[in-house]
């Protein structure tokens, strides 16, 4: 079993007092009890499984959240001097600014600035700080209306297309490197799907990376060298992204819906007792999958509260924990829809790789859902909370049923492995958007490795 495999055994569950150690911050008690369960012969094999997820969870856990109070908000101080204590507190307890303990001292999200900026405009103002790409667009922002000119045209021809050239790349850190050790690195590329067509990799470099099939879940080149000296590996490719309009609103789901992709898929797409009983309530009195997709749709949009989210290896039950929590980033918000559809009988896939803006080039999520008589249809959760957040209804309903063609899809599916699996662990065991590398078995973190993208290439055709 590839080392990977261990996360599809999460929802085992901790015992209670490693669990508690966990929960108070009391990492090293925590790991020093599972390495003690670890030996023990008669451990069941889901169990052994879970524990060797967790242990490494655990002890990646602490670098997603860094920050003492202090530290925090000297931070904020750094771009707001008159940021009161009380305006701190406040985030805290509306669920903004995201902590753990660590030995029972709060300790505070790395990315908890860039999420105050990303959804609070006010916030962003008092800092100077100006965001990019279309999903923060704000009210009369020049993205926005860039995304309403879009929108526009999509409705009034049917169909909008863009040839996009992208160039993606990834470094081992000089303070990591070991020479002479053989490294194996994974970029995700295009893959071959509906909307995605004349794909061509213009460069790869150094020359002998491999390119996974089109078909491929998730779709990387991979290399493998022994290295001498430290190097980037980079691909330069350009596709042709066509995203057909679907009018959502006068459309009717009709006649025997599919059944495949409506399985859960553990450990984080679960029907469980909540995620029955809320599909339950959002789908009362209508039997319309369409419209129930909507319901589930509208649901998270209106309600839930962007934040951007520790490393996806170190989270656990992430669609329920969504719900239960009201917050999440793009992937979240993208899990629970999927995991709503499905436990309604709803077909729901995964997909994801980049928003590919002519001057913005980001990683993002989204799903596809399949509603006889129409096929596959998008929805992007996350670009609806955005304009849910910039009061721009038009938009927020476009993104259900419809994707912009400023996208590069990689991966076709959650949790899949490399064609050349990757042998350590991965520095995100379930999707593929930025890039992975391992030496001799050994899976650098993001942190150990730089990585980079850029939209060189983005016309209409």
């Amino acid at each position: 079993m590839n080392i990977n495999d261990n996360f599809r055994y999460l929802h085992m569950g901790l015992p209670e007092d490693i669990l508690r150690r966990k929960l108070c911050g009391d990492f090293d008690g925590a790991v020093r009890l599972i390495d003690r369960r670890l030996k023990e012969k008669k451990l069941p094999e889901p169990l052994r499984c879970c524990l060797q997820a967790e242990r490494e969870m655990i002890l990646r856990l602490p670098g997603d959240f860094p920050y003492t109070r202090e530290e925090a908000l000297a931070r904020i101080r750094e771009r707001i001097p008159d940021f009161g204590e009380e305006e701190f507190d406040e985030r805290v307890d509306n669920g903004c600014i995201g902590w753990i303990y660590k030995k029972g001292e709060m300790r505070f999200f790395n990315r908890f600035f860039e999420t105050l900026c990303k959804t609070e405009p006010g916030f962003a103002r008092r800092a100077g700080v100006t965001l990019s790409g279309a999903e923060s667009a704000g009210k009369n922002s020049r993205k926005e209306e860039e995304l309403e000119r879009c929108i526009g045209q999509m409705k009034e021809r049917g169909m909008l297309s863009r040839r996009i050239r992208v160039r993606a790349s990834l470094r081992l850190k000089d303070d990591v490197f070991v020479p002479g050790r053989k490294i194996r690195a994974h970029l995700p590329v295009p893959s071959e799907c509906d909307d995605q067509s004349e794909i061509v990799f213009e460069k790869i470099w150094p020359e002998h990376g491999r390119v996974a099939p089109g078909d491929a879940l998730q779709r990387t080149v991979c290399w493998e060298e022994v290295m001498e000296e430290n190097h980037e590996f980079t691909v330069e490719y350009s596709y042709v992204r066509r995203s057909v309009y679907h009018d959502t609103a006068v459309m009717k789901g009709e006649g025997e819906q599919p059944d495949f992709f409506t399985e859960e898929q553990p450990p984080h797409i679960l029907f469980t007792p909540y995620i029955r009983d809320l599909t339950a309530q959002l789908s009362e009195g209508t039997e319309d999958p369409l419209e129930k997709a909507r319901r589930f749709y509208d649901y998270i949009t209106k309600n839930m509260t962007y934040t951007f989210m520790p490393a996806y290896f170190s989270m656990e039950n992430i669609a329920e924990n969504c719900a239960r929590n009201m917050t999440g980033d793009c992937g979240v918000f993208a899990l629970l829809f999927l995991t709503l559809c499905r436990c309604a009988g709803i077909p729901a896939c995964w997909q994801s790789g980049l928003a590919a803006e002519p001057d913005f080039c980001g990683a993002h999520d989204w799903v596809r859902f399949y509603i006889a008589p129409y096929g596959w249809l998008y929805a992007d959760p996350s670009y609806g909370v955005s304009a849910m957040r910039a009061g721009n209804e038009n938009r927020r309903q476009f993104y259900f049923g419809n994707l912009d063609p400023f996208r590069m899809a990689a991966n076709q599916a959650f949790q899949a492995p490399f064609t050349v699996e990757k042998e350590g662990f991965r520095a995100d065991p379930y999707d593929n958007q930025v890039g992975e590398i391992e030496a001799e078995g050994y899976g650098f973190t993001y942190e150990e490795f730089e990585r980079s993208k850029e939209v060189l290439l983005c016309q209409e055709v």
